[in-house]
């Protein structure tokens, strides 16, 4: 009478216990994810992050994806596939602001090194190739100059 009478709480447990593991088995992936985002978000620092692992992951992910439509599997281990393309697709979109976001600060940096008064660099004279100057192809060379090379050893 009693495993009659615990019936009707076993079946919503087990149920309740196998969507929480798919839950986990689905999003488990992910979770590690999360703290590197908003680290790389909080700094503007990409470094410690490889894109590679990224690329693993996506392909990975994608033949398992494929793979489902010659075998049917668990439906869990798809929706992880779906949701992993998805988080890797925002990391590599977050890495890549925050690179380029990183070099563009490096070049304005440089440039406004350069128009300091303090730090007056010069870029050499630009020398012409093989020292020819010739207005089009189509035309002869009209002078060859040559520039001697002056060495700044002390």
């Amino acid at each position: 009478m009693e495993a009659e009478g615990l019936g009707w709480l076993l079946v919503p447990l087990h149920q309740l216990v196998s969507w929480v593991a798919a839950g986990a088995m689905v999003f488990g992936g992910v979770v590690p994810y999360i703290p590197q985002y908003r680290d790389i978000r909080r700094t503007q620092n990409a470094d410690g992050f490889s894109t590679h692992v990224c690329l693993v992951l996506l392909v990975a992910n994608i033949l398992r994806i494929l793979f489902w439509f010659g075998r049917h599997f668990e439906s869990p281990l798809l929706w992880q596939s779906i949701v992993m393309i998805l988080t890797m697709l925002l990391m590599l979109k977050l890495c890549t602001e925050v690179r380029v976001a990183n070099e563009l600060n490096i070049k304005r940096r440089s440039f406004s090194a350069t128009d300091s008064k303090d730090e007056e660099l010069k870029a050499p004279p630009r020398r012409p190739y093989l020292g020819m100057y010739s207005i089009s192809p189509l035309q002869p060379v009209t002078s060859i100059h040559t520039y001697p090379v002056i060495s700044q050893a002390a």
